[in-house]
């Protein structure tokens, strides 16, 4: 299979603890961080620059710039939505990295969606274009990003159609192509977490056949509905080796915005479910899975409730004689007791049964199978 390149953007500082409780201890963010840089994540969005009105779990963001220990070889990233934002990144620049001026045209084509988010309606976002257009332009930028929020359908207006969300995509190609600056780069992000696999298929031909120029595509999938996954397999799948994925998710697909109706419900593709796809794909990730999973499981005692992904859970596929499980296994029930994986009989031992007479014994399969 002739796979695109895969980027992966861990998002779970942003995008999960923009969700979660603003009383967690701050220490414990630093701790985490920290923990996570040492797991092989190349890109990692640390937060935003916002209002503490709309997003108070980003009130300590600046101090956790100053805080945490950068590794060597990870890009941290801030979330820039627009020139203020950039100007407060550049002040931080290390330890973050404010990457290469492309100018971005987003719209959330949920109009109520949108309004709820940013307060301001669709029409209002399609009139200030021009003069946001005009502002790159004067820059000398050349090069531009588009994208489109809630693409497959909301909670609040219902599916929307092929026609309807490729309509967005048309707007701004035609404008950023009057004004010289080349489009690099097409967004699908699914805010209220309404695409199906099948659609994302027929969607990205389509993009592709009308725009074959363009061969990065950007993918913010939320999973209230548990089709982030496949929906990004599907995607990895009507992609191409000429083209690239910029893939963002979190760690235990925590995560969601506070607008679209379902809560912390909403989450992402979990990141180390996500990563433990690829890698039986044949994609090397760099990324490794043993200290992934410790991650999840120092997240899970800071949110105090389990996470969403399910390899933390039951662990990866045990690929080698090292890692097989005992033929003898005790009979287990418990998420506690799964755990033996990583962490060995011990997490098992109050708990499970063993109801056969005699121990199971070869002979199995002879030979590969």
């Amino acid at each position: 299979m002739n796979w695109p390149t895969v980027i992966y953007n861990e998002e779970v500082m942003r995008e999960g603890f923009g969700i979660e409780d603003v009383a967690i201890p701050f220490e414990a963010r630093v701790a985490f961080l920290d923990a996570l840089s040492e797991t092989g994540l190349k890109r990692i969005t640390l937060g935003a620059f916002v209002s503490p009105k709309y997003v108070p779990q980003m009130a300590c963001f600046e101090d956790l710039l100053k805080a945490f220990r950068p590794k060597p070889g990870v890009t941290y990233l801030p979330y820039i939505h627009n020139q203020k934002a950039r100007q407060l990144a550049l002040q931080y620049a290390p330890p973050l990295t404010v990457e290469e001026d492309v100018f971005t045209l987003f719209i959330d084509i949920c109009d109520i969606h949108q309004r709820r988010n940013v307060n301001r309606s669709v029409q209002q976002m399609l009139d200030s274009w021009p003069e946001a257009i005009a502002g790159a332009q004067a820059r000398g930028v050349t090069q531009a990003r588009i994208g489109i929020g809630s693409a497959w359908g909301s909670n609040f207006m219902g599916k929307f159609s092929q026609a309807f969300r490729l309509s967005f995509l048309e707007k701004q190609v035609a404008l950023l192509e009057a004004a010289g600056i080349a489009v690099i780069e097409i967004g699908l992000h699914d805010s209220q977490s309404w695409c199906l696999p099948h659609e994302m298929e027929a969607d990205l031909a389509e993009v592709k056949r009308r725009w074959p120029q363009v061969k990065q595509f950007h993918f913010h999938m939320h999973n209230a509905r548990g089709m982030a996954l496949p929906s990004l397999y599907a995607a990895l799948r009507t992609l191409d080796q000429g083209d690239t994925a910029l893939i963002e998710g979190t760690l235990g697909g925590i995560g969601g915005g506070q607008f679209g109706g379902n809560g912390r419900a909403c989450g992402m593709a979990a990141t180390e479910d996500l990563m433990h796809m690829l890698d039986g794909m044949g994609m090397k990730t760099g990324v490794n899975l043993d200290k992934l999973i410790d991650c999840v499981w120092m997240l899970e005692k800071i949110i105090g409730r389990p996470t969403y992904g399910m390899v933390a859970k039951a662990g990866p596929r045990p690929m080698s004689p090292d890692a097989f499980y005992d033929p003898n296994l005790p009979g287990l029930e418990s998420l506690e007791a799964a755990k033996h994986f990583k962490l060995g009989p011990k997490v098992y031992e109050k708990e499970g049964f063993t109801p056969w007479k005699h121990p199971i014994t070869g002979p199995w399969y002879p030979g590969p199978h």
